[in-house]
C-alpha cells in the first residue's frame, strides 16, 4: 500500500510517501513561505524523486487540525482534490496525534503544543511507553496557565513538549523540573508520521471519502471571534 501524506497545519510544511510501511521519501520546509506556494510543488518534486506516479497512491492523508486556519484549509483542499480526481480514500489525522507520534520513543507523558495566539495553545496529552502512545486528554484549546496546572499534577513523571508552541509553553512551564522540550530536529510534526498513522487507520477501517474530509479547528476563526466580541460589548 502506498500512502501520500501532507502537513500544512503550522508554519512548517512537509509531505511524505510511505510504501508498504517503509518511508520512500519525505520533503520538509520551515521557510515561512505560504503553503499555497510550497505544498503542491513539494508533492510534485517528491513524486518525481521517488519515481512514484500519483495514480499509484492508494490512500491520501493530511493533518486536519488543530492548527493554522489557512494552512489547514490549504492542506485539506490539496488532498481532497488529488483523492477525488483518482477516487481514492483519505485519512484525516489529528495534528497533535502526529506530533506525539514523532517523539513516541520518549518514556513518560508527551504534551504536543501548538500556538493558538492570545496566550492560548492547542494541546493534548499522551502517555508513551515502549514506542506506543495512549491518549490521556483529547485535543483542546487551553490558556497556558491552565496547561501549567495540568502538567504540574503529573510530577514527577517526565513530560516532553513538542510542536511549534513548545518553546512558548516551555517559557511558562520551564520551572517545572519534570517538563522538558523536544530538540529542534524532532520538534515539528512530520508528514512521515501522518502517513504511518494513516496506515493504521486503513487497517482499522477509519478511512473516509474525499467528501468526508474536513478541517477540525477547535476554535472559531479570528474574524468570527472578533465579530462576536463586538456584538457582546
Amino acid at each position: 500500500m502506498k500512502i501520500l501524506a501532507l502537513d500544512t497545519s503550522s508554519r512548517a510544511a512537509s509531505c511524505a510517501i510511505m510504501r508498504d510501511g517503509v518511508l520512500a521519501g519525505e520533503f520538509f520546509a520551515n521557510i515561512g513561505l505560504t503553503h499555497s506556494q510550497t505544498a503542491m510543488p513539494m508533492v510534485e518534486a517528491m513524486l518525481e524523486q521517488t519515481k512514484i506516479n500519483l495514480h499509484e497512491i492508494d490512500v491520501f492523508a493530511v493533518t486536519t487540525g488543530p492548527g493554522s486556519f489557512t494552512g489547514l484549509r490549504i492542506g485539506v483542499s490539496c488532498v481532497k482534490g488529488m483523492a477525488a480526481a483518482l477516487n481514492k480514500p483519505c485519512a484525516g489525522v489529528s495534528t497533535l496525534l502526529a506530533l506525539a507520534g514523532g517523539v513516541s520513543v520518549f518514556s513518560g507523558y508527551i504534551c504536543p503544543v501548538m500556538d493558538a495566539r492570545r496566550e492560548q495553545v492547542y494541546t493534548a496529552l499522551f502517555e508513551s511507553t515502549g514506542g506506543q502512545t495512549l491518549r490521556k486528554r483529547e485535543d483542546e484549546a487551553l490558556p497556558l496557565s491552565e496547561l501549567k496546572t495540568v502538567l504540574a499534577a503529573l510530577a514527577p513523571t517526565p513530560v516532553l513538549l513538542a510542536g511549534d508552541g513548545g518553546s512558548l509553553a516551555f517559557g511558562t512551564l520551564g520551572d517545572l523540573g519534570h517538563v522538558s522540550l523536544a530538540p529542534e530536529r524532532i520538534l515539528h510534526q512530520r508528514a512521515s508520521v501522518v502517513a504511518q498513522i494513516a496506515g493504521q487507520m486503513a487497517v482499522d477501517g477509519q478511512l473516509v471519502s474525499p467528501g468526508g474530509l474536513a478541517p477540525g479547528y477547535l476554535r472559531l476563526p479570528q474574524a468570527e471571534r472578533e465579530r462576536l466580541e463586538a456584538i457582546n460589548q
